[in-house]
């Protein structure tokens, strides 16, 4: 594929998975890194997020992972417990992750992530988690 094909494809990509906050990243890149954006879409979707060797489902739990593990990722992670909810992750299979993470990435970066986490499913009218032992 040559780079706008790339691009096209990742793009399509990319709305499965983050719908519009996805979009809304890439916009916000446009006036101060297009090439950047460009890269998230044909690089991170078209290229790793469209192989078949790991579902959306099982890309956004890794993702999730990270993220948290990272710290100071709060907007990435807004966006991408939207798509792990949209490839199909429950909020308490989402709880559960980010309450995994803090044996590996310590307490207070889970604790943000969780956070996140309740903001998200508050805007989307997700009722809170209940019976995690």
């Amino acid at each position: 594929m040559d780079r706008e094909e790339r691009y096209a494809y990742g793009l399509k990509v990319l709305n499965e998975v983050d719908g519009e906050a996805g979009q809304r990243v890439v916009a916000s890149l446009a006036d101060v890194s297009p090439e950047l954006g460009h890269q998230v879409v044909a690089w991170a979707f078209g290229d790793m997020y469209a192989r078949p060797e790991l579902s959306p489902r099982d890309r956004q739990l890794v993702t999730l992972g990270v993220l948290t593990a990272l710290g100071g990722c709060e907007i990435e992670l807004d966006v991408h417990l939207n798509a792990a909810l949209n490839v199909g992750l429950t909020a308490t299979e989402i709880a559960e992750a980010l309450l995994h993470s803090a044996v590996y990435a310590g307490m207070p970066r889970a604790v943000n992530a969780t956070l996140v986490a309740k903001k998200v499913f508050a805007e989307r009218g997700i009722p809170p988690v209940q019976n995690l032992s």
